[in-house]
Parts: C-alpha cells; structure tokens; sequence
C-alpha cells in the first residue's frame, strides 16, 4: 500500500476517533444540563423535566459504549498484568493473543445480542421520551461493530510482527500516570 494511501487512512481513522470523542463530551454536557436543570426545577420551581431521568440515563449508556470503543483502541482500560510480566516475549505473544480473541469472541457474541435486542424492541417506546427502546440496545451493537475491527487490527499487527514487545501488555495501570508522593527526609511520616 503506497505512503499517501496510508497516510489518508490514518487521517480517517484518527478523525472518526476524534468525532467520537467530541460525541461523548456532547452526551456528557447533555446528562449535566437534563440533571441539573431538573434538581432545580424540581426545588426551586416545584416542577421538572419530565423526560430528565430517562434520557439522562440513555445519553450515559451511549457515552459509556462509546469510551469503551476510544478506551479499546487506545489500550486505556485498566488490568492486572501481574502474570503477563513474568512470561517470556513468547508467553507474552501467546497470552496476548488467547486474550484478544477472547474478547472478540465476547464482541461478537455482544453485537448479537445487541442487534436481537434492538429487533426485539425496536417498536416498544420508551414511557417519558416516546423514543423506540431498540435505540437503547443499540448502543451495545454499535460498540460489538466497532470493537470487532479494533481486535482484529491488533491481532493482525501482532502476527506480522509489528507489534512491539512493549505493546505485548495492553492495558493502562493506575498507577502510571500517578507520581510517587516523595518519602519525607527524616524518615518521619507523621503529620
């Protein structure tokens, strides 16, 4: 595949990234407005949205399906890596391999369900919004579709080779992105 090409396609795949991110924060800015607007409508004026808590709670499944996508691709969930960093880079490839197609066996068998759901309730309407029910399953359908590339890109670059042995761990730890509280100087921890 010629450099442009590639190149172009790296441009798309970083833009539909990018939309989805700025989807969440929408979604997010939307949950903040419906609750708050409804706690003081609800104190102040003794009144309130009445289809807040119902679209609140869809707009957070939405937005957590979809950082789920952005968290998958970018290796951002947290794991326990304890074992893995004991293996050898062939356990390692091994391991990596048997967990990713774990998962996307779990993908593929959540976009079933996913899209089964969706039929399944596609004509029942939600009670406050009159929105179809189906759109709230349709989240997960949305994440199996998109998670299901995700994987298999992953697998792909790890049996051609491309995959560093550093990217052989696929998780994000907590503790990478907190800096170590210095230890006091006279070895004294009180306070």
């Amino acid at each position: 595949m010629p450099a442009s090409s590639t190149t172009a396609t790296s441009r798309i795949v970083e833009a539909y990234y990018s939309s989805i991110k700025v989807i969440m924060a929408v979604l997010l800015a939307a949950m903040v407005v419906l609750v708050f607007g409804n706690v003081v409508l609800r104190y102040v004026f003794n009144s309130g949205i009445a289809l807040s808590e119902e679209l609140s709670r869809w707009l957070f499944v939405w937005m957590v399906f979809l950082g789920a996508i952005v968290g998958l691709r970018e290796h951002a969930h947290l794991g326990v890596d304890s074992f893995v960093k004991l293996l050898s880079p062939m356990g390692r490839k091994i391991c990596y391999a048997l967990s990713h197609a774990l998962m996307l066996y779990a993908s593929v068998l959540l976009t079933e369900g996913s899209w089964k759901q969706t039929v399944l309730n596609w004509d029942t309407t939600a009670p406050a919004s009159g929105l179809s029910v189906g759109l709230f399953y349709a989240a997960g359908l949305v994440f199996g579709v998109a998670s299901i590339p995700i994987l298999l890109h992953d697998l792909y670059r790890l049996f051609s080779g491309q995959l560093a042995t550093s990217e052989l761990i696929a998780i994000s730890e907590s503790e990478e992105h907190v800096p170590a509280a210095p230890a006091p100087a006279n070895g004294n921890d009180r306070r």
